[in-house]
């Protein structure tokens, strides 16, 4: 049965091949509603199952004519429109699109003249220069090509975490939930939230380890067993990831439990304490000759080795180890901290739902305010709003304001910083604006010195007051702008404009080594969701935040960690953004 991020993906197969066709209408609509389904909460098997097609129709974004794919899918494995297209070009559409700057209609072009079909292909054409000879190629296009194709490279077998983060906590809450299972964890890099997961590890404690091996290994994800043992089962998922299930006793949970989650590194130092006390560490607890003094609890291990037990997210040998045992370790922001959501978009660009849905959808989060942030005048595609249309929204959101009790709307926009650092919305209308963010979305590839002098061009603006996505990155996708990023930082800090950390699977940007700069530096952050739909705004929770741990950053550093009031107070046109201008940094 498919999931609901394989479901996702047919539907973007099916928008992109109708993209390649010049359909009018249904590739927009198909791409919002994969949008919909790969955020949606729960198994659309079993909403399908339960209501059929009605059930999915009744889905915000899904149509009834997606809805009978998304039905067909689900009973019969395949989507008969999609394989006809799929014969009639048959191309690798989804992996061709992956790289930067390369859309349906190029790959229609590559297909026609050279028969290209797949990223391979593609190479060997590219690096025999038979590319730049199409039209609308040329030399920079073959070389832009072969640098997103090794980017993917580099990515391969690792998958992002907020794709993994849900299977790994629905797999780790099954066992949990097993008869006789008394202890259950997911371990590994999904536990310290790396950007991108390579496999899966999972941890019990069980009074029978053969049963719940034959049911890890019975799940409906798993698609192969490696091998099976008597407390250990290897297997791979439909997704292609590998996931391993340790039975391990209670005595030795905790020590399992910091072991199988890492670093390597942190893993290492630890090791070098214990063997500094004449103590020995591993997998089975920390023992002094064969007596096991500590084991059952993280906790537990950290104490006896003279540590503050450390939070997963900064294990990776980077100082935490020091800070642990000198009582410095941060106040971390915690998973719930956030109040306001400073980035959405709604349907009057790119969006799929209106104010209201994102709102309601926010609040019922347990949101206290958002900004509604659509796209402008440059990004065309995006149907990106001017002058009047942001004016016309602002009027519209304090119309909505005056409906809603406790909670509140915040007018803004994502204004495009041009290649100069000017900005495509001018200061008079900036100015009528409660949140102004900015961010880069073309010329990507210019130098350092040019990069860095346009980005602080726009943060000098004094009505912008996030820089949106930093450095621009996907993840896989598009390698980040070349940016001095400690001059960015530092003129962030000058200017009292705040850096984001955008919760996006693909982006995590900031990432969490600058999160930490920024940090150091006295800059002040938000953590947004970026949300499209209402289901992105989870994000900002289960990933941000845990890019911001990962960067050692605490609540005080979080502009929408605090209350609505506040956090405007904050931003450059409040009384404390006007104090960060002037070089003293207000309380918090």
């Amino acid at each position: 049965m498919a999931s609901n991020s394989e479901i996702a993906r047919a539907l973007r197969e099916m928008a992109l091949f109708l993209e390649m066709d010049e359909v009018p209408f249904k590739p927009r609509a198909y791409e919002k509603a994969a949008l919909v389904v790969e955020a949606f909460d729960h198994p659309l098997a079993e909403l399908d199952a339960q209501e059929g097609i009605r059930g999915l129709d009744r889905l915000a974004g899904v149509g009834k004519g997606i809805a009978e794919k998304i039905h067909e899918l689900l009973g019969t494995g395949r989507i008969a429109a999609l394989e006809q297209l799929r014969a009639r070009t048959p191309v690798d559409v989804l992996g061709l699109t992956a790289i930067e700057g390369l859309g349906p209609k190029g790959v229609r072009v590559l297909y026609d003249e050279l028969g290209i079909h797949e990223l391979r292909g593609l190479e060997k054409a590219c690096r025999a220069q038979r590319v730049r000879a199409l039209p609308h190629f040329g030399a920079k296009s073959e070389e832009k090509m072969l640098r997103g194709i090794a980017l993917l490279a580099g990515t391969a077998g690792r998958q992002l975490l907020g794709v993994v983060l849900p299977v790994a906590r629905d797999i780790e809450s099954r066992l949990r939930g097993l008869p006789g299972v008394t202890r259950a964890a997911v371990a590994g890099s999904v536990r310290r939230r790396k950007e991108t997961i390579g496999d899966l590890d999972f941890l019990v404690c069980a009074r029978d380890p053969r049963r719940v091996g034959g049911t890890f290994a019975a799940m409906p994800e798993v698609q192969h067993v490696h091998g099976r043992g008597e407390t250990k089962v290897l297997v791979r998922l439909a997704s292609g990831m590998d996931a391993d299930l340790r039975v391990v006793p209670e005595a030795s949970f905790g020590a399992a439990l910091c072991y199988f989650t890492g670093s390597k590194f942190h893993n290492v130092a630890l090791r070098r304490i214990a063997q500094a006390r004449k103590l020995k560490l591993n997998e089975y607890g920390l023992f002094r000759g064969r007596r096991r003094i500590a084991g059952r609890t993280e906790e537990d291990v950290y104490q006896a080795l003279g540590l503050a037990w450390i939070p997963p997210e900064l294990r990776e040998d980077a100082g935490e180890i020091e800070a642990s045992s000198g009582g410095r370790l941060p106040h971390l922001i915690d998973y719930g901290d956030l109040r306001g959501d400073l980035q959405i978009q709604t349907d009057r660009t790119d969006g799929t739902s209106s104010i209201a849905v994102m709102a309601d959808a926010a609040r019922k989060l347990g949101l206290e305010y958002i900004a509604i942030t659509d796209h402008t005048r440059d990004l065309a595609m995006a149907r990106g709003s001017d002058e009047k249309a942001l004016l016309a929204q602002a009027a519209a959101i304090r119309a909505l304001n005056r409906k809603m009790r406790g909670f509140r709307v915040l007018s803004g926009a994502e204004v495009n910083i041009r290649e100069d650092g000017t900005l495509d919305v001018s200061d008079q209308a900036l100015a009528k604006l409660e949140v102004v963010g900015a961010a880069i979305h073309s010329h990507f590839h210019q130098s350092r010195g040019r990069t860095t002098r346009r980005v602080i061009r726009a943060l000098e603006n004094p009505h912008v007051d996030i820089f949106f996505h930093p450095t621009a990155r996907s993840i896989g996708h598009r390698e980040p702008v070349d940016l001095d990023i400690d001059a960015v930082i530092a003129a962030a800090v000058r200017t009292g404009t705040v850096l984001e950390i955008d919760a996006m699977p693909d982006r995590l940007d900031l990432r969490d080594e600058y999160v930490r700069k920024a940090v150091d530096a006295g800059a002040l952050l938000a953590i947004d969701s970026d949300a499209h739909q209402p289901g992105h705004l989870a994000y900002a929770d289960q990933l941000g935040v845990a890019v911001a741990r990962r960067g050692w950053a605490g609540k005080k550093d979080i502009v929408n960690a605090l209350p609505v009031a506040e956090c405007l107070a904050h931003l450059k046109g409040g009384a404390h953004g006007r104090l960060r201008r002037s070089g003293r940094r207000p309380s918090t």
